[in-house]
This record gives C-alpha cells, sequence and structure tokens, in this order.
C-alpha cells in the first residue's frame, strides 16, 4: 500500500448524533466486519470495552483499517461528550481529513461546534454527514443552514435527500446527476442508480448550478471553458471539489442515514475523492525554522505519539507515521526528552485486536509495545535525523475530585495507577494537597471522572473514597503593582543575598502567565534570570485568596542587586516567590470561576420555566431558536451552579428535555459569591 492509496480519517460529533453507527456501516460495506454492531445492543466494534457498552456512548477513540475499492483507509472513531473531548483532539492532530457527522434534526450541536474549531486549528481538511435523515423533523437544507451559519464555514451542498422523515429513500448526486436509491432498510440491500425523480429535477439542478459555479473558482483554466458553455466532466469537478476542499475553501457536505443503511456507499466514495492523502499534507519540523518535511518513505523515520494505553499487560503507545520507514528492532530518538530506545514489537490495531507488523512507513497509524520514554505528544525520529512536530494542545481541567484508598496497604497501588490514568489521558491532573493531605484528581467533567473511578474498581479491584466533585477555581490580578524585594539570610555559613525589582500587570483571560526581564545592565547576572522566573511559576501555583493557580497575569524583571558570594539561583528564587506573593496582595487578586456553555432542547410549554430556572444559577441566555417543534435555549451558566441540573432538568420538563454542555472560557467571581466563598460574610 502506498501513500496516495491511504485515507486516515476521524468520523466525528456531538454525543448520539451516530458516528459509531456510522463506523459499523462502514466496517460491513467494506467487508471489514461480517456482522453489524449496535449501539443500543452494546456488540458495536469500536466501542468494546466494558464502560462503554455499558453507557451507550464512546468513551475511548478506536482505530480500524479498511479497504474501499483500490485504497486503504484508517479510521478513528472518537467520543462525541465534552468530558473526553481529549481523544477528539489528539486524534484530529494526527489525522489527514474527518468526516463530521450531524443529526439531521438536531443540527449543529455544541460538541460540533468545538470540534470544528479543533478541526480548523490543526488545518484537517473535512466533509459534512448528514445523518438520521429518516427521523421525525429531520430538515437536510436546514442543516446545510447552520453549518453556515454557527461553524461560519462555507457548505458545498454535493447531494439531495429523496423523500424525507420515514419516506427517506435515497439521495441524488449533483456531481453526476444521478439518483441513489434503497428500496428497504435491510442491511444487504445495495443502493441502486436510477434517473433523478421527476418532481426533484428543477431542485436538483438549481443545487448543481450552484455547486459548479462554485467549484470552478478553483481553476482558472476550467472557469474559461465554464463562461463559454463548455460543462465540466465529472473527474474536473471531483478535482475542483478536492482542490477547495484541502484548501478550506468550502466544506462538502453529503447526507443520509445510517441506522436505516443509506447513503454508506457514496460517503466512502467522497472519503477516496475530495479527502487527502499523507502526501497532500504540510508537515513542518516545528524547532528548525518551521522546516517543511515529506511523507517521503525514503526519508528519515518520523512518528508522532499521540496516544498511550495502560493496562495489567503494559503499556501501549499509539503513533502517526510521517516520514520513513522503521523496522521490528530499530533504535529511535525521542526528540523531547532526548532518550533513545530500541522499538520491540510494532502492531497494526482493529479496535482491541492486534495484529503484529515487521515494517511501519510513512502514513502508518500504528501501536508500538513497551516504550518507557515516550509521552502523548512526544516525537520519535531516527537518531542521525532529529526532528520535533507539533505537539498536541491539551485543554486545562475544570473540576476536581478528592481521592483515598481505603486500605493504606493500597495506597501506594492507588497513586501508581492514577499516573497511568494521567499518562493516558493528559487532560487529567494528579496533584497532592499539602494542607489537607488529600490526593486530588482534576478532569474536565463529572462523567470524565466517575469512569475513572469506576476504572479502579473494575479493572484494578481497587475500593476508594471519593469526594463530592468541586469547582477547578483559579485567581488573578486586577491592577498592576511594581515592589522591590530583598531576600536575606543569615544563619551561620554561606549567606543568601538577592534583590529584585518586579512589575505585576494583569493580562486578558485565558493568556496564562508571562514573564520577561528588561534588564541590561548587569545588574541580575544572567544566570540568575531564570531562577526568578521559576519562582514566580512556583508561586502563581498558589494563589493568595484561597490557594488556587494565578493565571493572566505578566511579571517583568526590572532591576536588581547581588553578592558575589551570597547570591546564588535559590536565592533569587526565593526573592521572586516572596515578591509575587507580596505583590499579587496588593494588585487586587479576585477568583476566576469556569463557565460552560449549555444548550437545552425542550417543549416550548416548559421555556419559561428553564429560563427562570438559569436565572437562578447565574446564568445568561444567549440564544433562543426552534429546532423543529422543539425549542431551543442557548447560555453560559458557571460550572459551580451545574451540579445535579440533569435530574433538576427532567424534573420541570417531565422528562422531556435534554441538555449538553462545553466548557466556554474562566470569568471573575462576582464580588458577594467571592465573598460569601472566602467566609467574609
Amino acid at each position: 500500500m502506498t501513500p496516495s492509496t491511504l485515507r486516515n480519517i476521524g468520523i466525528v460529533a456531538h454525543v448520539d448524533a451516530g458516528k459509531t453507527t456510522v463506523t459499523e456501516r462502514i466496517l460491513y460495506y467494506t467487508g471489514q466486519s461480517h456482522r453489524v454492531g449496535e449501539v443500543h445492543d452494546g456488540n458495536t466494534t469500536t466501542d468494546f470495552t466494558t464502560e462503554e457498552r455499558n453507557r451507550g456512548i464512546t468513551i475511548f477513540s478506536a482505530a480500524v483499517s479498511v479497504q474501499w475499492r483500490e485504497h486503504q483507509l484508517n479510521i478513528i472513531d472518537t467520543p462525541g461528550h465534552i468530558d473526553f473531548n481529549i481523544e477528539v483532539n489528539r486524534s484530529l492532530r494526527v489525522l489527514d481529513g474527518a468526516v463530521v457527522v450531524f443529526d439531521g434534526v438536531a443540527g449543529v450541536e455544541p460538541q460540533s461546534e468545538t470540534n470544528w474549531h479543533l478541526a480548523d486549528r490543526y488545518g484537517v481538511p473535512r466533509l459534512c454527514f448528514v445523518n438520521k435523515l429518516d427521523r421525525v423533523g429531520a430538515d437536510f437544507l436546514r442543516v446545510v443552514e447552520a453549518i453556515e451559519a454557527r461553524l461560519d464555514a462555507h457548505p458545498l451542498v454535493l447531494q439531495l435527500p429523496i423523500g424525507e422523515e420515514d419516506g427517506f429513500e435515497g439521495v441524488i448526486d449533483l456531481v453526476e446527476m444521478k439518483a441513489y436509491l434503497w428500496s428497504n432498510n435491510d442491511i444487504e440491500h445495495t443502493f441502486a442508480c436510477a434517473e433523478i425523480p421527476p418532481a426533484l429535477r428543477d431542485t436538483a439542478e438549481t443545487y448543481q448550478q450552484t455547486l459548479l459555479d462554485t467549484v470552478v473558482e478553483q481553476d482558472d483554466d476550467v472557469m474559461m471553458q465554464y463562461l463559454e458553455g463548455e460543462t465540466p466532466s465529472v473527474e474536473t469537478i471531483r478535482r475542483c471539489i478536492k482542490q477547495g476542499t484541502l484548501a478550506s475553501d468550502f466544506v462538502p457536505v453529503l447526507c443520509g442515514s445510517a441506522f436505516k443503511n443509506k447513503g454508506i456507499e457514496p460517503l466512502l466514495d467522497a472519503v477516496v475523492h475530495y479527502l487527502p492523502s499523507p502526501e497532500e499534507i504540510n508537515l513542518t519540523d516545528k524547532v528548525h525554522d518551521n522546516l517543511a518535511l515529506t511523507s517521503d518513505v525514503n526519508e528519515p523515520f518520523a512518528a508522532l505519539a499521540f496516544k498511550v494505553v495502560n493496562d495489567r499487560f503494559g503499556s501501549l503507545t499509539f503513533l502517526r507515521v510521517y516520514r520513513g520507514k522503521l523496522n521490528n528492532g530499530d533504535m529511535v530518538l525521542n526528540a523531547g526528552t532526548g532518550k533513545k530506545e530500541r522499538v520491540g514489537r510494532m502492531y497494526e490495531i482493529q479496535a482491541n485486536q492486534r495484529q503484529e507488523r515487521k515494517q511501519v512507513q510513512a502514513g502508518d497509524i500504528v501501536a508500538f509495545a513497551g516504550l518507557k520514554y515516550c509521552s502523548t505528544g512526544d516525537t520519535l525520529c531516527a537518531p542521525n535525523a532529529p526532528v520535533v512536530l507539533e505537539r498536541i494542545e491539551v485543554p486545562e481541567p475544570v473540576i476536581d475530585i478528592a481521592i483515598e484508598a481505603r486500605s493504606s496497604a493500597d495506597q501506594d497501588q492507588l497513586i501508581s495507577v492514577l499516573q497511568s490514568f494521567v499518562q493516558e489521558d493528559p487532560s487529567l491532573r494528579l496533584k497532592y494537597d499539602k494542607d489537607s493531605g488529600q490526593t486530588i484528581l482534576s478532569g474536565m467533567g463529572e462523567l470524565q471522572l466517575e469512569v475513572n473511578m469506576h476504572r479502579l474498581q473494575t479493572d484494578y479491584e481497587l475500593t476508594v473514597n471519593v469526594g463530592r466533585p468541586r469547582v477547578a477555581y483559579k485567581e488573578t490580578i486586577a491592577q498592576s503593582t511594581e515592589l522591590t524585594y530583598t531576600h536575606i539570610k543569615q544563619t551561620g555559613g554561606p549567606g543568601q543575598f538577592a534583590k529584585i525589582t518586579l512589575r505585576f500587570e494583569p493580562l486578558p483571560r485565558g493568556t496564562g502567565v508571562e514573564f520577561e526581564s528588561v534588564i541590561v545592565s548587569g545588574h541580575v547576572p544572567k544566570e540568575f534570570i531564570p531562577s526568578v522566573e521559576s519562582g514566580i511559576l512556583k508561586a502563581a501555583q498558589n494563589g493568595v485568596l484561597a490557594g488556587h493557580p494565578c493565571v493572566d497575569f505578566k511579571a517583568t524583571l526590572l532591576d536588581g542587586e547581588y553578592h558575589e558570594q551570597d547570591s546564588s539561583p535559590h536565592a533569587f528564587e526565593w526573592a521572586a516567590i516572596s515578591a509575587y506573593r507580596e505583590a499579587c496582595t496588593a494588585c487586587q487578586p479576585m477568583l476566576l470561576e469556569p463557565t460552560m456553555a449549555v444548550e437545552v432542547v425542550l417543549p416550548s410549554d416548559f421555556i419559561g420555566d428553564c429560563i427562570g430556572d438559569f436565572n437562578r444559577r447565574r446564568g445568561v441566555i444567549s440564544n433562543q431558536d426552534m429546532q423543529g417543534n422543539r425549542s431551543v435555549i442557548q447560555a453560559q451558566v458557571p460550572l459551580s451552579e451545574m451540579f445535579g441540573y440533569v435530574t433538576d432538568l427532567r424534573g420541570m420538563t417531565s422528562g422531556r428535555g435534554s441538555f449538553s454542555m462545553v466548557f466556554d472560557r474562566y470569568v471573575e467571581v462576582p464580588e458577594r459569591i467571592m465573598a460569601r466563598m472566602l467566609g467574609h460574610v
């Protein structure tokens, strides 16, 4: 298999849009699977863990490989729940293309937006597949409009549905101007080509005209011929569609119903026609001035580790090979740590099955067993040709729980297992709270933490006590200040001396912590300046108000003094720590809390109750719309007010309402709430 005939794609969507069902149909129609798994039956190929099958959702991204015509498709089925968004994040980082699945009734949902923006960040070309068009209330064109309005995208309609809701029976292909019909819902029944129904002919011609007007802009010669009255060939249209898709000038939109076995074969053809091969992606070395790299199998080896899985049988590291070849037993260099190790067994992964490989090459998505020094985001490369590929961006956790083993004999094992969880999932954080003596696990949501606690019991037979979830607050400053701090210590023996002048100033939300030195006169030797920065960063891990991490400020080293004998890196670090504490106390410190973008879908009769409830939760309504015959309310609500919301919503709507939420941003806690939290009232 050559890189030109490979397609590395992901299936991404909001939870319950039908990603896993689409993947199951792909496995069946490509001949990879001889039975069709169903999410509701708990027997799907890619949702193979006990947690996933019991809950009926995808939790861990799963890789499968299939053959379609002369092409190999490496597919990663990703989770749709926001708590497991790290799986989508790292999958999109290593994939060349994506199929974004939308519910034909719900349209563009919150996690759809999050995934879309992740694909934008990594420059991943994508196709849209509007699924579930057999459902009551499905509206293909409304979803297309929502893609344009909510995702700021330019949808290019390649298909139109034939029939609607339970009368949905096929699609019109606007490229070939043919109808594809499925006469029933039987999995064994393949589609048949037919003439476009007369009642839809005018509509199809209108949409094809729009399609042609858009795609010919990709090629000046084709446009000139088109303006002279010549209709482009099917091959030319497909070439122009692919060119525009790869340039993100537009995004092709297809439709179907995976559960009713309609639309999958044309979707596979579209993946082959319009999404890129490994040879068509841009790759750069992030260390050597963004040097362009090729996907040549004859160049030195380079791969990115995007996932680590630990179990009782050892570790498995998933990698995307970007360049070159590697044989069993070869040596690789971890470009981040500088450590070398020999590669043992290499596998091609088929969900929970492994097939051993003797050689891997550019374009492959594989797993290496037993790597000791490799973490998510590390670059593995040939020792004689080091490169560093773009790392995976990891979101900050927003919720904490305290964990302790019920038996002191299990405490060491508990810490070891939690550390392996953090190695697997970089969106988890583990820390020890010295004040309370508790072990704290932080994550992206209640469900993520709940799943990991359940794994402790089922996979490792550990029984633990778990505290109630609590919000991961942060701290910041609202004012600027300058101060000079002198650190002196004389206790016999060598003394300590460091004097520094620092300016602290607030930064915009989401900036983090910045440090700059503007010293040019040598009042602080260069070798001590990193110690000042280190002290600031260490001190910022514990704010002055309630011990939460302090963010969104800049510390600038303006001046200082040192002593030839008594100054040391340690002295300057302590000076910076003390200066931080003194400055932040004077800079009007404040608490920040995570707010969530919440979307509620419910019958119109309950709108007033829902809005009133949001007002009581300090929520701000941002939009109100209709989705078929149901109302949609969008709001920003503090995470601290959303615990237990699912139960309250069921009570308000007699069980007829549903909601989803994703992290939005950190905002200032109102003064009255902050005073209550700090015990001032």
